[in-house]
């Protein structure tokens, strides 16, 4: 896709289609093998189980945010190179929203019913931080899944420990989000300002806040 050259039809297409299939759908990811498949489902209590989806329907409202500014930040890369870097990433992070759904799932919950609203929020900026330069939509990268990757441990800290399948799916989505970040950083990543840095930080505790619950 990324040798092709889209109208602005297409593409407004292209993102509406991925923005139904990140909120409502299974998107295609890059094919690799859910962590938690081979493990079997824990006995879980229901405050157990209660945490347990609380933390994944965070992660997968996550990952809908991550998708988002992907996309949008694609969308608006001044480079090639830098446009088919951001929907590698997104086809990982798609994998980590096929795998907290299911996850959900197996726990009775559900996804947030307010994820088209993040979503939307999180396409815009990523758009904007494109419109920036690309160094600093690398920057906007490297911070994201830095604080993503703190959160990440956080989670593994809550989780219970008999929550073998949540617990997988957690411990290689932190792996991933870590190996971008390396990665927007070699490949010429700007650091952001403190006050963009806290802003994001307050932002992603409001998502958590709210997708924990809703």
């Amino acid at each position: 896709m990324s040798d092709r050259n889209f109208s602005t039809f297409d593409k407004i297409i292209i993102n509406l289609d991925t923005a139904l299939a990140s909120v409502f759908g299974n998107p295609a990811g890059t094919g690799r093998q859910n962590p938690a498949d081979k493990l079997d489902l824990p006995e879980l209590t229901k405050t157990e189980s209660k945490i347990s989806a609380g933390l994944m329907r965070v992660n997968h409202t996550g990952e809908v945010c991550a998708q988002a500014l992907y996309q949008g930040q694609a969308l608006a890369a001044h480079k090639p190179q830098l446009r088919e870097d951001m929907q590698q990433a997104s086809d990982e992070e798609n994998d980590h929203l096929n795998w907290c759904r299911t996850r959900l799932t197996e726990l009775d919950s559900h996804t947030s019913y307010i994820n088209p609203f993040w979503y939307a929020g999180s396409f815009v900026l990523g758009v904007s931080a494109g419109l920036v330069g690309d160094k600093w939509s690398l920057g906007f990268v490297a911070e994201t899944e830095r604080q993503v990757v703190e959160h990440l441990q956080g989670h593994l800290q809550k989780l219970p420990e008999n929550d073998s399948k949540s617990r997988a799916i957690v411990a290689q989505m932190k792996i991933d989000e870590a190996q971008h970040a390396t990665h927007a950083v070699n490949t010429g990543a700007a650091d952001l300002p403190k006050s963009i840095k806290k802003l994001m930080a307050f932002t992603s505790k409001l998502m958590t806040k709210t997708s924990y619950w809703i």
